[in-house]
């Protein structure tokens, strides 16, 4: 499959993406083509080289860290030596003086609603529109069909005793969060308005102020809407609903304020390797900002539609008209600096960098959100939010402001009016966090800490410190939890509360709501003001701990007592101190890690796949992404660089991990299985991430994965 390209400009741009951009893209903006190519052509020319330069940075301060390990092999770790030799080098740069972000025209989704958010794949239309709607969700629902009480939904028809359970734990969170004089809202049989109060048996809230609005009668309502934190909840009624009907008040459910935000994926969860994938993934951008994105498929035998919700709209407790969004905020995220593209060409025939017309494209497809003026709109405050991930320190933060700078200039728009996301994932950031930030201080809305991509740079940075302990012991190390708490202190210290989101990391199991409902809670006490989901049921269940915990008053009371972490600890490498492994312990941490990069890859380079639930070695559902792969692929790799494992060892195991995914995947038509020839492309890529792993660039696994996705599309496959 060869590509056919159309010269715009200077460059050769593939003619699917330029059909794209032309014919769907610019139509409704005040923008022509000619402007759009020049534009793209001139932040080719201008910012290349120093694109470039960046990544040989990368790559010259890798060799002189391996240089040092190396020279120091035979001494014990002298972390005062480490440290000073980093400042010396310039991976560790003076920290300046205090100063807070000057970031304006923030939506309130990202300044002062705390709550869950979803990450989803811009690939795949009925995700995204999943995610989008996933605003609202019923508590009812999440909590009957997960093991959110303790035991999965039993199998058959509706089941009377489990649905009572619901409807009474639901009950208590409303006692919880909505507590009413005198009345249970399980034991209620009547609610009102009255004189612009909420009665319940005649009775009020607590907080009256918690009372927001109705839908349909005031002394009958069909629905009535509560606040509390900041998120809202509405009570909905119908006597004649199968549920409601068992309820002396009507209600027949609880729908709960959710995904506030989202973040349209356009890097880690997709598998976009050429201009055909890239147009697939803005094509549903552009369906959302447009607002008329929708999707059919099939569903228990019938065909069904998904368009993207409206706004919610009822009557206040003064009688006017109210709305609240239907749908979450959307950032969308671009890729790294490392990754150029085949889709466009640069004047002597090199790839650009992908992240050059993510930047570009991305934007100019918000604009037709940023000119509504009425309606459901994304950002009413007339921002787009862009998450950038895989920065390696400030410099790389500074290039993203000035690329974002030049892109506000081809298109026309005010300077800041794209926002910036900060992923706090790769070791040269998290050292220099308060710098980094600086360098984008007008734009930053979002830091977090993700620990997968952290620890997979951890390793390689490391490679040559030593072999790295079991995965399960390096979350134990001290190190992550230094990480975690100075992301919350320095983003504070920074001036992000009730400016800009300070995030938590994914909960991987989307079949274990228990477990997070029991585990999650720790994000907002740890002063996370939103925190990633796997699914909308997930957020529903999350957004719960928002309800227990006021993030905001946790902020304050942090910000008050100073940092908890500095950079020495975040500098511990999580290397083994014994390591007294014996040969089964040692095999299993390996195949753990390989039957999960082979569930993960096969599905990449065979179907596109970039992220899917993938069965590990329990056959327990972890949602998998190249973040998942890279830690598993570069903790293998580094025990096979320390001689903890032999390259024969690691092909034994691979094969005999194939054999299980293949049995995993029995049931899906589109697999092809690996066993027992082992020698297609998706099981090469897989045992090159590892083989390869330590000589890959910052142990990034879109290189490999990109080079056998194109050569099996190549060959018509």
């Amino acid at each position: 499959m060869t590509a056919h390209y159309i010269q715009k400009n200077t460059l050769s741009v593939s003619s699917d993406l330029a059909d794209f951009v032309e014919a769907e893209v610019i139509s409704g903006l005040d923008i022509s083509a000619d402007v759009v190519w020049a534009g793209l052509a001139d932040i080719v020319a201008t910012h290349t080289a120093s694109n470039r330069a960046l990544l040989e940075k990368r790559e010259t301060l890798q060799r002189q860290i391996d240089d040092w390990h190396l020279s120091r092999k035979d001494q014990p770790h002298d972390g005062a030596a480490y440290k000073a030799f980093l400042e010396q080098i310039g991976y560790l740069i003076p920290e300046g003086g205090d100063f807070e972000i000057e970031t304006a025209n923030v939506d309130p989704e990202i300044a002062t609603i705390a709550g869950p958010q979803l990450v989803v794949p811009a690939t795949n239309a009925r995700f995204v529109l999943n995610a989008a709607n996933a605003r609202w969700g019923s508590l009812y629902d999440a909590l009957y069909g997960t093991d959110a009480m303790g035991t999965p939904p039993p199998a058959g028809g509706f089941n009377d005793g489990r649905g009572a359970r619901v409807v009474a734990r639901a009950a208590v969170f409303l006692d919880e969060s909505f507590p009413a004089v005198a009345v249970s809202h399980g034991a209620a049989s009547r609610y009102h308005v009255e004189n612009g109060m909420l009665h319940i048996d005649g009775a009020g809230l607590i907080d009256p102020d918690r009372f927001v609005g109705h839908t349909g009668p005031a002394d009958n309502p069909t629905s009535v809407f509560l606040r509390h934190n900041n998120l809202h909840v509405e009570l909905v009624f119908d006597p004649g609903h199968p549920i409601g009907k068992t309820a002396a008040s009507g209600l027949a459910d609880v729908r709960v304020e959710s995904a506030i935000s989202a973040i349209v994926d356009h890097e880690d969860s997709v598998a976009c390797v050429d201009g055909a994938d890239k147009v697939t993934a803005y094509r549903n951008w552009l369906g959302l900002m447009k607002g008329d994105l929708q999707d059919t498929f099939e569903k228990n035998g019938a065909p069904m539609t998904r368009r993207l919700r409206g706004d919610r709209t009822f009557t206040g407790p003064d009688g006017s008209e109210r709305s609240l969004k239907g749908r979450a905020l959307l950032l969308v995220r671009n890729v790294g600096h490392l990754m150029t593209t085949p889709a466009v060409l640069a004047p002597d025939g090199t790839e650009v960098f992908e992240g050059f017309l993510d930047a570009l494209v991305t934007t100019m497809i918000a604009m037709h959100d940023l000119k509504k003026t009425g309606g459901p709109r994304n950002s009413t405050a007339g921002s787009v939010y862009v998450v950038k991930p895989k920065m390696h320190g400030p410099e790389e933060v500074a290039f993203a402001d000035t690329l974002f700078g030049d892109v506000e200039r081809v298109l026309g728009l005010p300077q800041y009016t794209v926002k910036l996301g900060i992923m706090d994932e790769e070791r040269r950031t998290s050292v220099n966090l308060k710098e980094c930030i600086r360098a984008a201080k007008h734009r930053v809305v979002f830091i977090n800490t993700g620990f997968l991509d952290r620890t997979g740079d951890e390793i390689h940075t490391s490679m040559e410190a030593g072999p790295f302990s079991r995965k399960d012991f390096i979350k134990r190390k001290g190190w992550i939890t230094a990480y975690e708490n100075q992301n919350v202190d320095i983003g504070l210290e920074c001036g992000l509360s009730g400016k800009a989101q300070i995030g938590k990391g994914m909960w991987a199991m989307p079949d274990q709501m228990g477990a997070m409902l029991d585990a999650k809670i720790e994000h907002p006490k740890a002063g996370a003001n939103c925190a990633w989901v796997p699914s909308p049921t997930a957020a529903t269940l999350h957004a719960l701990h928002y309800h227990k915990v006021n993030v905001f008053d946790v902020q304050a009371k942090l910000a008050q007592g100073g940092r908890r972490a500095y950079v020495e600890a975040l500098l511990d490498i999580p290397i083994a101190s014994y390591r007294r492994w014996t040969k089964d312990q040692i095999r299993k941490e390996v195949e753990n890690n390989a039957q999960g990069i082979l569930g993960y890859v096969v599905r990449w380079i065979d179907q596109g796949i970039g992220c899917s639930k993938v069965p590990d070695i329990n056959n327990v559902g972890l949602m998998e992404d190249r973040a998942t792969c890279r830690i598993s692929a570069q903790h293998i790799a580094n025990w096979l660089h320390h001689d903890i494992i032999t390259d024969a060892d690691v092909r034994e195991i691979f094969e005999r991990m194939a054999q299980v995914v293949d049995t995993q995947n029995a049931g899906d038509p589109e697999y092809r299985p690996m066993a027992p020839s082992f020698d297609g492309l998706a099981f090469r890529a897989a045992l090159d991430l590892v083989l390869k792993g330590a000589d890959q660039p910052s142990g990034y696994t879109e290189p490999l994965l990109h080079a056998y996705r194109l050569e099996l599309k190549a060959r018509g496959a």
